[in-house]
């Protein structure tokens, strides 16, 4: 259970009790006492002070201050035949009486460290019992690393939890870590070593057993992580096709770089090969120009970890399908030539039919006689 992430508010409100061996001696089966005699609580968290072998008749249970049950004294008392409370000069305003007669402390401070004395009224007589409260201060470990900065992927990190406990548990981004691959954690638990560091190794807690199942964390503590660039992505108005981008001479055509690391990436440009003195993310061509068509490369660099991406784009001229259509004109010589022509070659055509018919029929009429 831990009680150093949001949820510590909800469980410092849970019982915190430790069950110890109960001091002296009972003076007989029937006798109250307070389970246990002693009772080890910590500071900020619940302590409840049980009531052992209460009297199946008890009327009223009482709790004091101190080894004794006077009036001046009194915390608070349960009467059970009207089931009403009373407050006594003792009562701080964190205490609370069960019907069962079991007192609880919420909050409990250093101060509230001492004796405690519960009295039985019941029909067959009156009991007591006195129990040891100790309120011990509440110990939040410290933790410190050998690096406040880190190259991802490319360097370690050692931290060490400064505490006197001996059950050390480690947490990275808020969650319970052993050795594995890349972390180490050392044999008495307070030093972890994690090697290729990465930007999701942070924050970084160490955690002590300050009670059974109860967990103190300590602050979480984050280091600067330089990674990247991962890529770089390259945004163009009007948009390219497959790394193309087709306009119109006289048009604008915007580029913009886009990468994602830290510290943020140095830019630069080349075009057709040579490299721009432009610095910046993007670029705006105005009035596009046939010089200005080509290839343009974008380069994404981060100056610490050294890792550099680059993403290109071709500027070209919209592509068209051409289409020739192939006229003549012809003068009027040419044309009273043509007709003449035309005209001789049906005369002539129209001679060669009828010779050709007369023949034939002569031919038919020889072979008659």
């Amino acid at each position: 259970m831990d009680c150093s992430t949001p949820r510590c508010s909800v469980w410092r409100e849970l019982v915190l009790v430790v069950s110890l061996l109960a001091c002296g001696i009972r003076q007989s089966s029937s006798q109250i006492y307070i389970i246990p005699d002693t009772l080890v609580g910590v500071e900020g968290y619940r302590s409840y002070l049980v009531l052992g072998n209460a009297p199946e008749d008890a009327q009223e249970y009482s709790w004091h201050r101190g080894a004794n049950d006077t009036e001046g004294n009194m915390i608070i008392s349960y009467d059970s035949t009207s089931d009403s409370r009373q407050y006594g000069p003792m009562y701080s305003g964190r205490e609370a009486l069960s019907n069962a007669g079991n007192l609880l402390i919420i909050r409990a401070q250093l101060n509230d460290t001492g004796n405690y004395t519960v009295r039985v009224d019941a029909i067959n007589g009156t009991q007591t019992a006195t129990g040891w409260l100790k309120i011990q201060e509440l110990e939040i470990p410290g933790i410190s690393v050998n690096t406040s900065s880190v190259v991802e992927d490319m360097e370690s990190v050692a931290a060490v939890c400064d505490t006197n406990a001996t059950n050390v548990t480690w947490y990275v981004d808020y969650i319970p870590v052993s050795s594995n691959s890349r972390m180490t954690v050392s044999p008495d638990g307070k030093t972890l070593i994690i090697q290729r560091f990465s930007h999701s190794d942070k924050p970084l807690q160490c955690g002590i057993e300050i009670l059974p199942e109860i967990i103190q964390r300590s602050e979480p503590i984050s280091l600067t992580v330089f990674f990247g660039p991962y890529y770089v992505f390259l945004w163009t108005n009007p948009n390219d096709f497959n790394g193309v981008l087709s306009a119109e001479i006289g048009s604008q055509v915007e580029m913009e770089c886009v990468s994602y690391s830290r510290p943020e990436s140095k830019y630069r440009w080349m075009h057709n090969g040579s490299l721009l003195s432009f610095s910046e993310k993007n670029i705006t061509l105005l009035n596009l120009t046939w010089d200005q068509m080509g290839r343009y490369r974008c380069i994404g660099e981060n100056p610490v970890t050294q890792l550099t991406f680059y993403q290109e784009v071709q500027v070209q001229a919209p592509w068209r399908r051409t289409i020739v259509t192939k006229t003549f004109t012809i003068s009027g010589t040419w044309v009273v030539l043509l007709i003449l022509m035309t005209v001789l070659g049906g005369v002539f055509f129209c001679i060669i039919l009828i010779h050709t018919l007369i023949k034939h029929y002569s031919t038919r009429s020889h072979w008659g006689t």
